[in-house]
């Protein structure tokens, strides 16, 4: 395995500008090491302490060192994700992801209302069709009255799935059960109550959920991220983490790797990134992203170079990462 001196001679830390604010963010700084097999992603969000960023590093140090499962499929349907943007912006968001016709729309942002919400949505379904699948994302935003209210509200817009609308395993259960009661046939998707739980099976015993979204970094790898969906049983879909192309290649190896794929991929937001660290993004062309290689080129890192401190107090993290492996 490469070593943490290895690793930390090999860093290079970039900031990608945003094309549009997304998860408060309005750059998003990204860290590369290098092993055997070649760069890896480790770029948990600045706020996550380090257990947290353990398993994001031992996700990279999978991809640097060990590699993939071989794939089962040589594309990946995506989705297009829509920010917390205003109903106008959604038709030029969704034009960048081409062919895309599931889109991912954030709802239940702080500061604004569910009239925005069902504003944005009616606009998504008015650009995608009736045919196009049109999923939400709150991010544990909602207690379970508000999501229960605010689910029915939006179910018209046929909805393919909410993905978690309160921020516990319960809630999720009760929003469920809630729904049933009232006859209001929306599946409910589980994120945080995954890949942040210390029991990521306890939505499945506990019935919570009707399908799983699966992030290779936070879960410490594609094959535990395999190992995970195995044993909840559930539907997966693999989403990303605002990751650059190489990052994106992790995800793009677990949906390629899983036995099945019946929903489309929240794998498509390098075009979130104005800028990346390869000549050739990893983005959708006509709906789907390719399973191939990326090449970091190392001209885009030198132009996209954080400064030097930030630098230093990524490998300071990268050390404290590495000390709870």
């Amino acid at each position: 395995m490469t070593s943490l001196e290895q690793l930390q001679k090999s860093l290079r830390v970039v900031s990608i500008p945003l094309r549009v604010r997304f998860r408060g963010l309005d750059r998003r700084e990204v860290a590369l090491v290098k092993g055997a097999k070649g760069w890896a992603e480790f770029s948990p969000f600045v706020e996550y302490e380090p257990p947290e960023a353990s398993r994001w590093l031992a996700a990279a140090l999978e991809a640097a060192d060990t590699g993939w499962p071989a794939p089962l499929r040589d594309e990946i349907p995506c989705n297009a994700t829509v920010p917390a943007v205003t109903a106008e912006a959604v038709p030029a968001v969704i034009a960048r992801f081409d062919g895309c016709r599931t889109a991912k729309v954030k709802v239940a942002e702080r500061g604004q209302s569910l009239t925005d919400d069902l504003a944005r949505v009616a606009a998504v379904r008015d650009v995608l069709g009736p045919d196009g699948q049109v999923r939400l994302d709150a991010n544990g935003g909602w207690s379970v009255d508000q999501a229960v209210d605010a689910i029915s509200r939006l179910a018209p817009f046929a909805l393919e799935y909410v993905e978690q609308p309160c921020a516990t395993a319960t809630e999720l259960r009760e929003v469920r059960m809630a729904l049933a009661r009232n006859g209001i046939d929306v599946r409910i998707a589980a994120d945080e109550s995954i890949r942040k739980a210390e029991d990521p099976l306890r939505v499945a015993r506990l019935e919570a959920a009707d399908v799983v979204v699966v992030k290779v970094a936070p879960l410490g790898g594609v094959r535990s991220a395999l190992r995970v969906v195995q044993d909840c049983g559930l539907p997966a879909v693999v989403s990303s983490a605002l990751d650059s192309s190489v990052g994106i290649r992790a995800g793009v190896a677990l949906a390629a790797a899983l036995p099945e794929l019946p929903f489309a991929c929240g794998l498509g937001t390098v075009n979130l990134l104005d800028g990346d660290v390869t000549h050739e993004p990893l983005v959708p062309r006509a709906g789907s992203l390719p399973v191939r290689e990326v090449v970091v080129d190392e001209a885009r890192l030198d132009e996209l170079a954080a400064p030097p401190e930030r630098v230093q107090w990524w490998r300071e993290r990268l050390g404290a990462a590495w000390a709870l492996l």
